[in-house]
């Protein structure tokens, strides 16, 4: 009788360690995530005689049922009946009805996080001829604990390619928008420029420009598309092809603001709007002609003297038309300084909570005046570095300064 016994728990645990083997067999031959889930199934059920099985996993979002069977399926919520279950329980009187229908609770953890809750019933040993419940309980414990870890390994795997596969496109779009820009800002004679442009993210939706209209005339223009990421630089790199293809088309930046009106709304459905400044000088006449749409107001720094150059029109992309549109017209005198900037440079906080605010872009224009324009957006930059200090950028940052000579 003992030799008949020692036999048949021999026989038991060659069982056990060829289901293990073939377990690791199949995650190193990198089985599927549904061939590991019947394989584990089969194991449980026409092995073990396993008659109900009810397997949930955690899929770092939520809880999701991968295996049911010999029950009702839609019985069981994680979160309301096993989230409070830490170790291995025996079902014998639950304060849960819906748990009665089961024999045993195996919880897996990693740590102290869950990954997934085994429910199973109806144990039948007499196929591999193994006593009560209770002998199997450590083996299907550490069976379910390898396919489970198996699985949550794919999971991971999986979303660090696919992490890998979207900063490479992100990386790609960066280098796609760095395009917009113009490459170097060419300084005139008469008008010196310098800028400065970093993204909240990879990509972002903050844009500048200048353009050579012909030996007399430049365009510039700073702008920026409601939202950050792809969507908005999409967004923005529309804008900019519409903007250089029409501004040399037309004479009235009135016209050119309506028409732009009007493709954003044909390709963001008013889904998203840009804020823009567009302004057109003369180097001849000296004149400025300009147009804010809703952009936060460029500095014009004269002398001690600054003013804000808010005339123009509402936001882009929200009415079919708009309500109006004002173009300004003022004559600058030489050693004036406009400075433009997006929203992001002001609106940037700091450890307590505070704003960069238009004082400090002010106070930095009037004590960096006498230098470079590059040099003035330098010190801007690092001011506003000091001020944020440990705190990340909260937006897009794009500074665009000109001083006509």
């Amino acid at each position: 009788m003992q030799t008949k016994n020692i036999k048949k728990r021999l026989q038991l645990g060659k069982f056990k360690l060829d289901t293990l083997l073939n377990i690791t067999k199949g995650i190193n031959n990198n089985l599927s995530k549904s061939e590991l889930l019947d394989l584990y199934k089969n194991i449980l059920l026409d092995e073990l005689k396993i008659g109900k099985l009810l397997l949930f996993s955690f899929n770092n979002k939520e809880w999701k049922q991968e295996l049911c069977l010999g029950t009702i399926c839609d019985s069981i919520n994680v979160i309301e009946d096993l989230l409070g279950i830490k170790e291995i329980e025996l079902i014998s009187n639950p304060k849960n009805d819906k748990l009665k229908i089961y024999d045993v609770i195996v919880p897996v953890f990693h740590k102290s996080k869950p990954l997934a809750y085994l429910l199973i019933g109806d144990f039948d040993g007499e196929k591999i001829e193994v006593s009560p419940i209770i002998k199997h309980l450590s083996f299907i414990q550490t069976l379910t604990n390898i396919i489970i870890v198996a699985i949550e390994n794919k999971r991971l795997y999986k979303e660090n390619i696919d992490q890998i596969a979207i900063k490479k496109e992100m990386e790609l779009a960066s280098e796609m928008q760095a395009l917009l820009f113009p490459k170097n800002l060419k300084n005139y004679k008469e008008i010196e420029v310098a800028a400065h442009y970093h993204p909240h993210h990879l990509v972002g939706g903050d844009y500048y420009d200048f353009i050579e209209l012909n030996s007399d005339e430049v365009a510039f223009c700073i702008a920026d598309v409601s939202g950050k990421g792809v969507p908005a630089a999409l967004l923005m790199s529309n804008f900019q092809a519409s903007l250089r293809a029409l501004i040399k088309r037309t004479s009235s930046l009135s016209e050119l603001v309506i028409e732009l009106n009007r493709n954003i709304l044909a390709n963001a459905n008013r889904e998203k709007f840009i804020t823009a400044f567009i302004g057109k000088y003369n180097i001849k006449t000296r004149n400025l002609q300009f147009i804010n749409a809703g952009h936060n107001p460029p500095l014009l720094l004269v002398g001690h003297q600054i003013k804000t150059l808010f005339e123009g029109s509402t936001i882009l992309g929200v009415f079919e038309n708009l309500p109006s549109v004002t173009e300004k017209n003022i004559i600058l005198p030489k050693g004036a300084i406009i400075a433009c900037y997006t929203d992001g440079v002001v609106e940037q906080i700091n450890e307590k909570d505070e704003e960069f605010g238009i004082e400090n872009l002010e106070l930095s224009l009037i004590q960096n005046k006498n230098n470079s324009v590059e040099n003035m957006v330098q010190a801007i930059s690092k001011k506003l570095n000091d001020f944020r200090k440990d705190v990340d950028y909260n937006d897009d940052i794009a500074l665009l300064y000109l001083r006509f000579r």
